[in-house]
């Protein structure tokens, strides 16, 4: 068992690492596996989870919204990205069932942009294997150039 002292000590450099920038609790285990007694980081975790300073649904809210802001991607590549934080594939997959027309627009509007930006060097059909190849879904790219042709 460990001490009240301890504890605050683990929960303060804990915090302090998802103050400086969010994380999923895949990240914090991971940082913090080798440097501190298990039971204590699983008590640290469950605490700052009851707590609301670890919510796996909220960071996976704001790391889409922050690729949404900043970069054109596919569904697919926008879960990968997720997956490769360690969080669960299930809360993923919710995530995407809950809004699935709001990323579906996203990876409409994502795909013009990319058509936009290769139009000058690229054939139709090159851009099509491009976005097929990044994970966009056909329905997406073929509404893309649609929506391209009628402006």
């Amino acid at each position: 068992m460990h001490t009240v002292e301890e504890f605050d000590k683990a929960k303060t450099r804990v915090l302090k690492y998802i103050l400086y920038k969010s994380r999923s609790e895949s990240e914090i285990r991971t940082k913090f596996q080798n440097d501190m007694d298990e039971n204590l980081l699983e008590d640290v975790i469950e605490y700052l989870k009851e707590a609301k300073y670890i919510n796996d649904n909220e960071y996976i809210r704001k790391k889409i919204n922050n690729f949404q802001n900043l970069k054109n991607m596919s569904m697919m590549e926008l879960k990968y990205k997720l997956i490769a934080k360690g969080l669960e594939k299930s809360l993923i997959e919710d995530y995407f069932y809950e809004n699935k027309e709001e990323l579906e627009q996203y990876e409409i509007k994502s795909a013009i942009n990319i058509i936009q930006k290769k139009q000058k060097d690229l054939e139709e059909f090159e851009i099509k294997n491009y976005l097929l190849k990044k994970g966009y879904k056909q329905d997406n790219i073929k509404e893309a150039f649609e929506m391209l042709q009628e402006e």
